[in-house]
């Protein structure tokens, strides 16, 4: 019998269905932010931070560039943090490594001020949503608080003329919502029970707002008390902190306490009653509808002995007192220095709002039972009346805010087109260095530019934006050479003055306008 071999048809790899690829994609990126959640998080965030920033167009405001101007001296070995911006820590361990990438320094200070602002809202919703305390079945209220906590806090407004919203800060790269959302960082640690991290949060705020001392103060000592392992740490962290406020300046200017001396000098200083105007510009923070809100959730919480919640109020009061105090003592209490307080009176108005989600259905369909004595309304008539009724509170508390919401629009989009207009400014100042050179610039005599630009140039000629201020009556007893820089709108007009024979070459072909 003959035998003959067939020849086996190809095994073929199984053909994967039209969209698995990327489902296994999905399922490995979910996978990984479960596993590392504040890893990716915080490349989510500055990534949209550099989104944001591209799409507002707007550069820092005056005290930022200072702060970038102290990082371009220090590796140059010549700090000097006489003359504003007023002395503050927190920006120059970020302006300092910054400064090592020329240019790119302000791109990655306004990347990373505004990713760490952002987070601001992020962790207002956490603290809101852990706060309302909603069970499984009902965490849409928690979900609902949260939202509310953070849309409130980017509703704050610095009510000084002209009014600038809390966005204003924010994209101006300022470091006051660098604080709020490193203190609303720490209450987030220490609900979660992480001491440790929220005295280092903790630190991080009180290397730029001295109201924040008196709280990593607190959980300093509670650290000593509970870890008593931990105190070398905790004095370290006191050395490092009074070498950080006080050594620099004392190397770097004619006094230790020269950021004090300087915020005393503040042009936005409270005239009048220190007490009630303080109070006054916190009130004003921030619509009367979200006064009442909090108000309401320190009452219920002191019905129902929710000690979190009361003491989230107590620390928001405490942080009052102590500005208060500090303008008693000269300083300028500014409406922004008020923001942490205002942001935690923002998470006790969402928390409010979770609780009325979570009890007023219940309460309005158990009053309608007991209104209906002949039993003729349905239970589930009476719960779908729970529910509307609420969702009409809901609405009325929205509706109540439409005014102040429209109005905060209207301020920060006026205020975004200025911003922008500022940008293309300071830009064509750019150009009008490169052109005449800081070196001639300097050479020549004292640079007399608006004091709203005088940080600007300082960044961009490298030199302390105390060798910028022209005083008339030191000029008319000292003539000395200028070189005269104004703003045309759409560019920028420089020419010398005071220039006598012994200067004139050293000032020649130093008159430009240019327009763009």
């Amino acid at each position: 019998m003959s035998e003959h071999t067939l020849p086996a048809p190809p095994i073929q790899a199984p053909t994967a269905p039209p969209g698995a690829t990327w489902r296994r994609r999905a399922e490995g990126a979910l996978a990984l932010s479960r596993r590392y959640p504040w890893i990716v998080g915080t490349i989510g965030l500055v990534l949209v931070s550099f989104v944001v920033v591209l799409w507002a167009g707007v550069r820092p405001g005056y005290d930022p560039y200072g702060w970038l101007t102290w990082g371009k001296l220090t590796i140059h070995a010549k700090l000097d943090t006489n003359g504003a911006p007023s002395w503050k820590p927190l920006p120059f361990l970020f302006t300092v490594p910054f400064a090592l990438f020329g240019r790119y320094q302000l791109w990655l200070w306004m990347i990373t001020s505004v990713a760490i602002s952002l987070s601001g809202p992020i962790f207002a919703w956490r603290i809101a949503f852990r706060l309302t305390g909603a069970d499984p079945a009902r965490r849409y209220a928690a979900y609902a608080a949260g939202l509310s906590a953070a849309v409130l806090m980017l509703l704050m407004q610095d009510p000084i003329v002209p009014v600038k919203g809390y966005m204003h800060y924010l994209l101006s790269a300022e470091s006051d919502t660098m604080v709020v959302a490193l203190v609303l960082a720490a209450i987030d640690c220490h609900l979660n029970n992480r001491h440790r991290w929220a005295f280092w949060v903790w630190f991080l705020a009180g290397l730029a707002r001295p109201e924040v001392w008196p709280f990593l103060g607190l959980s300093g000592l509670w650290l000593w008390v509970r870890v008593p392992s931990y105190r070398r740490w905790l004095i370290a962290a006191l050395v490092l902190l009074l070498a950080l406020w006080f050594g620099i300046p004392g190397l770097t200017s004619k006094s230790f306490f020269t950021a004090g001396n300087i915020a005393q000098n503040s042009p936005r200083e409270l005239h009048g009653n220190k007490i009630t105007g303080t109070i006054d510009r916190f009130h004003n923070l921030q619509s009367n509808t979200v006064w009442v809100l909090a108000a309401l959730a320190v009452a219920l919480a002191a019905y129902r002995r929710n000690r979190t919640v009361l003491l989230l109020a107590a620390g928001a009061l405490t942080w009052v007192v102590i500005e208060i105090a500090l303008a008693l003592k000269g300083f300028p209490a500014v409406p922004r220095y008020l923001f942490e307080a205002g942001a935690v009176v923002d998470v006790l108005a969402g928390v409010f709002v979770g609780w009325l989600i979570v009890a007023l259905p219940g309460l309005l369909s158990g009053l309608v039972r007991r209104l209906d004595a002949g039993r003729r309304i349905k239970p589930r008539f009476a719960t779908q009346i729970g529910a509307w009724g609420t969702a009409v509170v809901l609405v009325l508390i929205a509706g109540s805010m439409f005014g102040a919401a429209h109005r905060q629009y209207r301020i920060e989009r006026a205020d975004l087109t200025h911003e922008r207009a500022r940008a293309l400014e300071i830009g064509r100042l750019s150009v009008v260095v490169q052109k005449l050179g800081a070196a001639r610039i300097l050479a020549c005599g004292q640079p007399n530019i608006p004091i709203g630009y005088q940080s600007q140039f300082a960044w961009y000629a490298e030199v302390k934006i105390g060798e910028l201020y022209v005083s008339k009556t030191y000029e008319r007893l000292h003539p000395h050479p200028l070189v005269n820089m104004y703003p045309l709108g759409n560019g920028w007009k420089v020419f010398p003055s005071h220039v006598g024979p012994a200067d004139a070459a050293r000032c020649s072909h130093l008159t430009l306008t240019y327009r763009s």
